[in-house]
């Protein structure tokens, strides 16, 4: 944080008013049920977005990202918050979705950030930037909104205004995480509570595949999970069991439709089971669903890819760990594993050795802490 604020002194020779972190995420299983109705089941990682911001006398409003300093100082007018095609569409959008929910910003202000998330690596930076935006505006003008309000301000923003119809679950985990847990969701309610992860051993694969959600196959997924539930005549597909799925599947006339619905409604039950089961300390059958949970992904969803198939199947042979799965959206980005905490050395070897006789590259990885949500770290 000293860094950012050091840089935003530098770039508008000033001091920042406030300054604020928001984590990346890593979802450990329950993926594509968000925005089917269902539980996920991410943590916030000690990875993420930092934002250092002051406000201006005028309507005017900077962006600069340590990220991508090529881009320089991003300008826009308060009063003209049009997208340009640069990250910062990102917080301006939250700006905007500020002002949809009935809290418009009525000055300019000065932005700085940085992170170490891996771009395009499934992480949630686009989140993670959001939140920091949300979190780091309401601080600024003493807006009154709660860290669940800023996540659905930031999924509002990424939907209506990025053009991606994700579900909530990146911002909730990046505004909502809590230190040592990850978080079960019900995406349709906003339920939640929290499930220790012990002693476990958390570490992530970057393949370096990078993906973009908004120009992948992701809204195709969407919409044809629409038209399994239509089909079905349900609300929501996780609010059918695997057993009522099984009864029904005929009428998703659409073969490609049923397999997306299967996914969802099977994946649903293993988020509620992975949590049960964490809950209760077995981490062998969670690492067991976490496995189910990458085949479903690789044959019913179709948002695997040979890297990430790699990563996994490798991880399973490993000594120590108990479960690997690809994590994120998709068609590239992470794995995630769970294992022994003195497994991960041997884990680390093996698996840059075999990624790298496989793809050429040595693969960046991450030992992974659940962290707390967005927080505010210092203000003037």
């Amino acid at each position: 944080m000293k860094k950012t604020e050091a840089l935003f002194e530098k770039i508008y020779n000033n001091a920042p008013e406030v300054c604020c972190f928001a984590p990346g995420r890593v979802n450990l299983i329950g993926e594509h049920t968000d925005y089917n109705g269902g539980h996920v089941f991410p943590c916030a990682i000690n990875l993420g977005i930092r934002c250092a911001v002051s406000r201006r006398s005028d309507g005017v409003l900077r962006f600069f990202s340590a990220n991508f300093q090529d881009s320089g100082i991003i300008k826009y007018s308060k009063d003209d918050l049009s997208a340009k095609g640069s990250w910062a569409d990102y917080p301006v959008g939250v700006i905007r979705a500020f002002g949809a929910f009935g809290y418009p910003i009525e000055s300019g202000a000065d932005f700085c950030f940085s992170g170490d998330l891996p771009d395009g690596s499934g992480l949630s930076s686009s989140a993670a930037l959001e939140v920091a935006t949300g979190t780091a505006l309401k601080e600024l003008f003493s807006i009154p909104v709660t860290p669940q309000e800023i996540a659905l301000i930031g999924q509002f923003a990424e939907n209506r205004f990025i053009g991606v119809n994700c579900g909530i679950m990146d911002q909730f985990a990046s505004a909502m995480g809590k230190r040592g847990c990850a978080v079960l969701l019900n995406a349709e309610t906003l339920g939640y509570k929290y499930a220790p992860l012990g002693d476990a051993a958390v570490v992530v694969v970057n393949s370096g595949v990078k993906h973009s959600l908004a120009s992948s196959a992701y809204n195709d997924r969407r919409r044809e999970c629409e038209a399994a539930r239509g089909a079905l005549k349900v609300s929501a597909l996780c609010a059918v069991t695997p057993e009522e799925f099984e009864e029904k599947k005929h009428l998703i006339a659409n073969p490609v439709c049923r397999k997306r619905a299967r996914h969802a409604v099977y994946e649903n039950r293993r988020a509620l089971d992975g949590a049960d089961a964490l809950i209760s300390g077995d981490l062998e059958l969670f690492g067991q669903l976490m496995n189910a949970s990458h085949e479903s992904l690789r044959r019913d969803y179709e948002v695997s890819c040979a890297e990430l198939d790699f990563l996994s199947e490798t991880a399973r042979s490993i000594s120590g760990v108990y479960g690997s799965r690809m994590t994120g959206g998709g068609f590239g980005g992470c794995t995630v594993s769970l294992l022994k905490p003195d497994a991960v050395a041997n884990y680390v070897e093996v698996i840059s050795a075999a990624y790298k006789e496989k793809f050429g590259i040595i693969p960046e990885i991450y030992n992974i802490t659940a962290e707390n949500g967005a927080e505010i770290i210092k203000r003037r």
